[in-house]
């Protein structure tokens, strides 16, 4: 009896540390967003550049998660897992002491590539260490820390660049980092996944490697070069040709990275579209917001983060709520509810000005935490409940892949509208006030943090004008961001609805 008992807590003491591990992963997926405004004054970075320390992050844990999950099965996960926190806490320590835009983007990379070893080796060893009976819960509680650090993101932020700086936003996992691992090294056994009789395929990461990050850069880098230009197209071609090819040799493979096949199946597809919308929204509003509070409204970081708990706490909050929501009614109630509250929170933010009451601004952000919390862990239900059992591995895989891509590209485009609208904003009100615009109008839009200073020495107004000119045009782009937020969000729900619809009459034919 003694024994089981020291089991059980060995077990749980496991738990703990692997949940801490991939609750830093998470945490450092959306903490960025509040550390944007102060990293762009310190490090003089400008917007295109903020969007890609974002971005580059996101597009090594896209491309890295199959792979890190397959090294981790044929290797040993506890020995891919401490070698993967290991570079994580190696890459935090270079980020927080990047002196340029350029290296916090490069460690940024690096992190990402070792989240996405985080991520996968965390999940498939506490499934590894726990009995059957228990497995369920663990898991569910894993995931339910995973949610916890995505949402928590934005607050932790906000409070480390008020209190610390913008540095300890990185250099704190690396203590934490240590004492996850010194509670994982006496407790946490190794474990092998199933080895594929193929062994990697090796074809399918390259192309995966090529055609995510060239899709990315181009939508993140088309505005600055031209959406014609040779650089432009040569990305976008690369990236679709890519893509195309990876297709075509994962039907081929003998043991293929990602399964296609999985996605002619309409409830997986739902569940990956849910999953791809929830981060194409999120990560938008996770940048534009602190950009709104900082630059238009004047709040420094340590404010920002506390306006943002009331969305985190309501993931936190309803979470356990939805899980068990999802038990009674399934995951395709939850997800159309989700997506309802994410739309009548674009559209509360679309009617956003430079006064705008901050209860109007909270209550958009509480709407959103309310369908993040309704979505988050329904839609990898959904993806399991869609996926053969023995493929279960491969629908979270893939459904956490759609996720983060979702988040890049939707950064992307996101930040493109909110450019194009913000530009034609500024250039109206400019001629409004007998002003001619030029070139250097795309300057005062890509530097938020500089530009009611370029409109005084550029346009000759008054810091007050100039202010108020910066405000609403940088009100009027985040509004066409949030009216393709909106957009997406109808969209996303219309199928799901339909999926509803055809769930009712059964399976299709």
């Amino acid at each position: 009896m003694t024994g089981n008992g020291s089991s059980a807590v060995r077990t749980w003491w496991a738990f703990a540390g692997l949940g801490t591990l991939s609750f830093l992963g998470c945490v450092d997926l959306t903490i960025v967003s509040t550390v944007a405004p102060v990293v762009q004054q310190d490090l003089g970075a400008t917007v295109t550049e903020l969007q890609l320390i974002v971005n580059a992050f996101v597009v090594a844990l896209s491309t890295g998660m199959v792979a890190a999950g397959r090294l981790a099965d044929g290797h040993g996960r506890r020995k891919v897992l401490y070698a993967g926190a290991v570079v994580f806490a190696a890459a935090s320590l270079g980020a927080g002491c990047a002196p340029t835009p350029g290296w916090l983007i490069a460690a940024r990379f690096l992190q990402g590539a070792a989240c996405a070893v985080l991520y996968t080796a965390t999940g498939a060893l506490v499934a590894a260490i726990f009995p059957p009976e228990r497995r369920g819960r663990a898991i569910g509680c894993l995931y339910g820390v995973n949610g916890l650090g995505l949402a928590l993101g934005p607050v932790l932020g906000g409070l480390l660049v008020g209190s610390a700086g913008w540095p300890w936003v990185f250099w704190l996992n690396v203590p934490l980092v240590a004492a996850a691992l010194a509670v994982c090294v006496p407790t946490v056994p190794e474990s092998y996944g199933e080895r594929m009789a193929g062994g990697m395929d090796w074809p399918g990461l390259a192309l995966l490697c090529l055609s995510v990050p060239c899709l990315v850069l181009a939508l993140s880098l088309g505005h600055l070069w031209g959406w014609s230009s040779p650089g432009t197209l040569a990305l976008l071609l690369c990236g679709g040709a890519a893509l195309g090819g990876l297709r075509a040799v994962e039907a081929r493979a003998r043991d293929p990275l990602i399964r296609f096949g999985l996605f002619r199946e309409r409830a997986f597809l739902a569940a990956v579209s849910a999953d791809f919308a929830l981060a194409f929204f999120y990560c938008v509003v996770l940048f534009l917001t602190p950009l709104y509070l900082h630059t238009v409204r004047g709040f420094d970081g340590h404010t920002t983060g506390l306006l943002l708990l009331p969305c985190t706490a309501a993931v936190a909050v309803l979470s356990p709520f939805v899980g068990r929501l999802v038990d009674r009614h399934g995951p395709r109630r939850m997800l159309c509810l989700g997506f309802l509250a994410l739309a009548l929170s674009a559209l509360a933010q679309t009617r956003l000005t430079p006064g705008s009451a901050l209860p109007a601004v909270v209550s958009a952000l509480v709407a959103m935490g309310v369908g993040w919390a309704l979505i988050l862990g329904p839609a990898t239900v959904a993806a399991l409940s869609a996926a053969p059992g023995h493929l279960a591995g491969t629908a979270v895989g893939a459904s956490w892949t759609c996720h983060n891509l979702g988040g890049a590209l939707g950064l992307a485009v996101g930040m493109e509208v909110h450019r194009l609208a913000a530009r034609a904003s500024l250039e109206d009100r400019l001629t409004g006030q007998g002003v001619r615009p030029g070139a250097w109008t795309a300057d005062v839009v890509e530097n938020p943090q500089e530009g009611p200073a370029l409109l005084t020495d550029r346009a000759g107004l008054s810091a007050d004008r100039a202010a108020d000119l910066f405000g609403g045009a940088f009100t009027d782009g985040g509004r066409a961001a949030m009216w393709l937020l909106l957009a997406v969000c109808l969209a996303t729900l219309a199928f799901l609805a339909s999926g509803l619809r055809r769930d009712r009459r059964g399976p299709a034919r």
